[in-house]
């Protein structure tokens, strides 16, 4: 049986953590800056953690 392909676009967009964590970055943040506050560019640069009820789905993804 052939190996199980990961979906590329996933694999480069999520990073799973030591903990088993899946990290993203964060939408809203490549064009269009000039309205957005000082403060909300800042906030966007953080990253967020996939939602306990997505991470299967993304693991299933990215193979991890």
């Amino acid at each position: 049986m052939p190996k199980m392909k990961s979906r590329r676009g996933a694999k480069k967009r999520f990073k799973v953590t030591a903990s088993g964590k899946i990290k993203h970055r964060r939408n809203y943040k490549s064009h269009i800056l000039t309205k957005k506050s000082a403060k909300r560019k800042r906030n966007l640069r953080k990253y967020r953690y996939v939602d306990t009820v997505d991470a299967p789905r993304v693991h299933e993804m990215i193979l991890e």
